[in-house]
């Protein structure tokens, strides 16, 4: 049997399952930090035990991304450092971060490529997910990234068979940014006529301000996605008068996905762009509008 498309049907009422669904993903949130010099004051307005990301700058460095983690863990966190094949140098180089994040009891890790142009043995993802099993690991969960909508130097038909390949390696995989409800429903749709069973966790944006929001989404390649919030005149309206994004919109019209249990949505993936009291604020609003 076909696998049929999750549909979103807009202007109306969500049902009790899809409030439910939705309040859990939103209370099972991962805020993203980027290890820049107002990390650690972003961090303080952290809930207590939060499960946070660490990303990997190559404008800092992977130690960069592996200390903030460790400070974070120190402070009872959830820590998930991000582990970009394109910044770890060797073998040698990657068995001393794995040192570090066993010592620092770090229980989960996101593998990516990464964006660096330094000389690395590792050539992508897959094959620094390969090489830690080969030397061993601290982690009990990996994460993985995936591109609903397309990779802007990687095609469809690529990202999908190396996703296919991670699979053996991985428990989850964590979307691109995005605001298009419907490129990530279609694209849930294919994956699992595909036969990519990886739990999903829904990448968005916290609340950040618009520009800001824009300049990121068309630098990484997403630019459907700024494509669609500019054709939406009511939501961009909306935007511009208040000169911030807040993903609610996109979650209602992804409510129908989210409590598919057959679509396996883990969670979401909150881009802070370490504006975190105001994300923070956000979800504690969501979830007490998403109340029974």
């Amino acid at each position: 049997m076909a696998w049929r498309i999750f549909g979103q049907r807009k202007g109306r009422t969500l049902t009790g399952h899809e409030r439910a669904a939705l309040r859990l993903v939103v209370e099972r949130a991962k805020y993203e930090l980027i290890p820049l010099k107002n990390a650690r004051l972003a961090a303080e307005r952290l809930p207590p035990g939060s499960t946070v990301t660490v990303t990997a700058s190559p404008a800092h460095g992977i130690e960069a991304t592996i200390a903030l983690s460790e400070w974070l863990a120190a402070r009872g966190h959830m820590v998930v450092p991000h582990l970009a094949a394109h910044m770890i140098r060797d073998r040698q180089h990657l068995s001393e971060l794995l040192a570090r994040a066993r010592s620092a009891q770090l229980r989960e890790a996101f593998v990516i490529g990464g964006d660096a142009k330094t000389p690395s043995e590792m050539q992508d993802a897959l094959g620094l997910l390969r090489t830690m099993t080969e030397i061993g690991h601290p982690f009990e969960r990996l994460g993985v990234a995936a591109y609903p909508e397309g990779h802007p130097d990687i095609a469809d038909e690529v990202l999908l068979r190396v996703l296919k390949d991670k699979q053996r390696y991985a428990h989850s995989m964590t979307t691109q940014m995005s605001f298009n409800a419907e490129a990530v429903s279609a694209w849930v749709a294919r994956m699992r006529s595909a036969d990519v069973w990886l739990p999903v966790h829904i990448g968005v944006p916290g609340v950040t301000e618009l520009t800001k929001l824009l300049t990121v989404a068309a630098r990484i390649g997403v630019r459907d996605s700024a494509r669609y919030l500019k054709k939406n005149n009511q939501m961009l309206g909306y935007l511009m008068r208040r000169q911030v994004f807040g993903p609610d919109a996109f979650l209602e019209s992804l409510a129908p996905v989210i409590a598919d249990a057959d679509a396996a949505i883990g969670g979401l993936h909150l881009f802070t762009f370490n504006q975190v009291e105001e994300t923070a604020a956000w979800q504690q609003r969501m979830l007490v509008s998403l109340a029974p």
